[in-house]
């Protein structure tokens, strides 16, 4: 596919997905938005890919929000569908049944922000700067925030953050629940590669119903969610996969995974 906004580069079993517009600081206009719906339609059903490292261009932003210039255009009516667009493709994102780390290398702003909340995992670099600024321009969090971010790290801390607009370090970050590592800079891409190719030599689908699981059940009463978790599983034990890996752990030998 042709691309402009996005590098996109499969290096089975991880696709490493690049938001490329480093003079804007990779800021997300409605092309890196199409582009990155056409990435993450491709990985969802490339079997090659079991695990995804997204990341932006250059050591000083993950993606500083929204392009202004094109937001200054939008009417009412507009903005809603803008929204609903960037919602549906942040969830395309979060249930792409493959586990997906931001890797935050700098500012992760407004949009930014949504976008790692999407994901699976999130690695910080000790640079980073996250935050939801969109009351200082007269706006709300339209792709997510309001509803992933209190989820994530709770009611009043996300208030905080989205109500003052300030942008919080990685170490709070941390301390929040909002990534889960901070490492060096130096060392961002290398330990977010270790994990997703930790997850890839998992079996392939286990690791998309453990994330379907999670990802469904959260927010469901525990009865529901136990149920659906017992469904899942049930369907887990009918699979190849399953009959490889009890046969492989008997034998004392590395499983080979069909994703069968």
């Amino acid at each position: 596919m042709v691309l402009e906004n996005i590098r996109y580069e499969l290096r089975p079993p991880i696709a490493v997905v690049t938001l490329d517009r480093p003079k804007v600081l990779n800021a997300l206009n409605q092309l890196s938005m199409t582009e990155l719906e056409q990435v993450f339609l491709d990985i969802r059903q490339n079997p090659s890919v079991r695990a995804v490292l997204l990341t932006g261009a250059g050591d000083k932003a993950f993606a500083a929000g929204a392009d202004i210039t094109e937001l200054a255009q939008v009417s009412a009516l507009e903005g809603e569908r803008l929204a609903t667009r960037g919602q549906r493709i942040f969830s395309l994102i979060e249930n792409c049944g493959k586990p997906v780390i931001a890797c935050i290398n700098g500012f992760a702003l407004g949009g930014g922000c949504e976008l790692i909340l999407a994901c699976t995992l999130r690695i910080a670099s000790q640079t980073a700067r996250i935050g939801q600024p969109e009351v200082k321009i007269g706006i709300i969090p339209g792709y997510g925030g309001t509803q992933r971010l209190p989820r994530l790290i709770g009611k009043g801390a996300a208030l905080k953050m989205i109500l003052t607009g300030e942008p919080i370090g990685a170490d709070e970050a941390l301390r929040l629940g909002l990534v889960d590592e901070v490492v060096a800079p130096d060392q961002l891409l290398a330990r977010a590669e270790q994990i997703a190719q930790t997850i890839a030599g998992m079996a392939p689908l286990a690791v998309r119903d453990s994330i379907r699981a999670v990802n469904s059940g959260y927010d469901l009463p525990l009865a529901s969610g136990l149920e659906l978790e017992a469904s899942l599983f049930g369907l887990a034990c009918s699979t190849g996969d399953k009959e490889e890996g009890t046969r492989a752990f008997l034998q004392k030998r590395a499983a080979i995974w069909s994703g069968k």
